[in-house]
């Protein structure tokens, strides 16, 4: 009895000892091996495309802008595009008034002549809600010349807040024509009050005295002491 008793001890031991190893073997290694892969889904920052995933290609227009200078640039593209535009429709003024109303001359015959080099210049305001004149913006000292004929009447340094400013009266068509050009540089003046000059002479140089932002020509015209939109006048007698 003794001997079997011992016996049974034994092999009781044995089991304790065999299944939980047998058991640990014999277990399917999906759990451990799921919780690995699952971990290292969870810490990834890659992506994974299916195959047959195509690449298209990715156009510039098709996104934003995401840096500050990307942003600054597309900003200023669109300030330049608003500019241009304001600028071509102010320069085209002239065709939404009747020449019948401005015309006092043949268009070329050289009785009125655009007071700027063509093409020198950009409309940057004109005739309307208190501005009296146009405001030719461009470089500073670009040569202005004498839209009209006729007598100087205002030659000055400091005309108000025209700054260096000159005012021809003449005759155009029959019709009393008073022009004005300001904000010239100082010292440019080439006539004096009192004398007598034909169109197109050269008068002074185009900057930025008195009240101004920037260089440009403040041209006013006055016919019969009315004042008219100085562009359109010039399109409609200058050609």
């Amino acid at each position: 009895m003794r001997t079997v008793a011992i016996f049974a001890a034994v092999g009781a031991l044995v089991a304790a000892v065999a299944l939980p190893a047998y058991a640990a073997t014999s277990a399917p290694a999906t759990s451990a091996a799921t919780s690995l892969r699952q971990a290292a889904v969870d810490d990834a920052q890659s992506l994974v495309v299916a195959s047959e995933a195509t690449a298209a290609p990715i156009a510039r227009g098709n996104y934003s802008a995401t840096t500050p200078q990307e942003i600054a640039k597309k900003k200023a593209e669109e300030a330049a595009k608003k500019r241009a535009a304001a600028e071509a429709r102010l320069a085209s003024a002239g065709s939404s008034y009747s020449t019948a109303d401005l015309q006092l001359v043949a268009a070329g015959s050289g009785e009125v002549r655009y007071p700027l080099p063509r093409g020198s210049y950009t409309v940057s305001r004109t005739l309307g809600s208190g501005h009296n004149g146009a405001d030719m913006a461009g470089p500073s000292g670009t040569p202005i010349f004498a839209a009209t004929s006729g007598r100087v009447r205002v030659s000055s340094e400091s005309y108000y807040g025209y700054g260096v400013a000159v005012v021809i009266d003449g005759v155009v068509g029959g019709k009393r024509v008073s022009t004005t050009y300001a904000h010239m540089i100082y010292g440019s003046r080439a006539v004096q009050a009192g004398q007598t000059v034909t169109a197109g002479q050269f008068i002074g140089k185009r900057g930025n005295t008195g009240r101004s932002y920037g260089s440009h020509l403040h041209f006013e015209v006055e016919v019969n002491g009315s004042l008219v939109e100085p562009i359109g006048w010039l399109a409609a007698n200058a050609g």
